[in-house]
């Protein structure tokens, strides 16, 4: 009995100090960017031991796993919010925060790439968990907009979400970062989504 009562207070202790960490590498994100972002700077602003750090986050990685699956959840939530878009161009408006956000440093999408799922990791996070949400978005979108009929819904919105992390992608690359991301993306979904006559 007496340990259940010990281990509630650890534990508010051990999610404070969690959320604390958080709110620090959120700050620390807010002043200057995702990819100078370091764990010393972290604990330092957090007022913990850095030992403190590693014994709820395995690495930088982890932590930025959290802070960028949070910012996704949140724009697929947006997205859920809005209509279902009636063309091409209202669906890459819905997606218009997300693509931002997934641009605006090459740190924050190769931390998605890699919390993807697609490294086939044996622990789902919440990057994984926000794609495969995207995922299932995509296809609602897919069966209750005008778009193709002749396929599985769900086919098609794992098409969108490939083709999105495909126009992503190349807008870092040197060779093919000259078209526009949208117009980009605007050719794959046409091709993907559109019946063809």
């Amino acid at each position: 009995m007496q340990t259940d009562t010990m281990t509630k207070p650890i534990q508010k202790r051990a999610i404070a100090t969690r959320e604390k960490l958080l709110a620090a590498a959120k700050a620390l994100i807010e002043q200057d960017s995702f990819e100078h972002l370091r764990v010393e700077d972290v604990v330092g602003a957090a007022g913990v031991a850095k030992g403190t750090f590693f014994a709820h986050f395995k690495d930088k990685d982890a932590l930025l796993e959290q802070i960028i699956g949070a910012r996704l959840a949140g724009f697929n939530e947006a997205m859920a919010q809005s209509p279902v878009p009636e063309n091409i161009a209202e669906m890459i408006a819905r997606m218009r925060p997300l693509i931002a956000f997934s641009t605006s440093e090459r740190t924050v999408f190769d931390v998605m790439v890699r919390h993807s799922g697609a490294a086939a990791s044996a622990e789902i996070g919440p990057i994984a968990e926000q794609f495969d949400a995207q995922i299932a978005l995509y296809s609602r979108w897919a069966a209750s907009g005008p778009f193709r009929k002749d396929t599985d819904p769900e086919l098609l919105g794992e098409g969108i979400s490939a083709f999105l992390i495909q126009a992503i992608a190349l807008t870092f690359c040197a060779l093919h970062g000259q078209q526009a991301l949208e117009v980009r993306l605007a050719g794959y979904l046409t091709a993907w989504l559109l019946p063809q006559s």
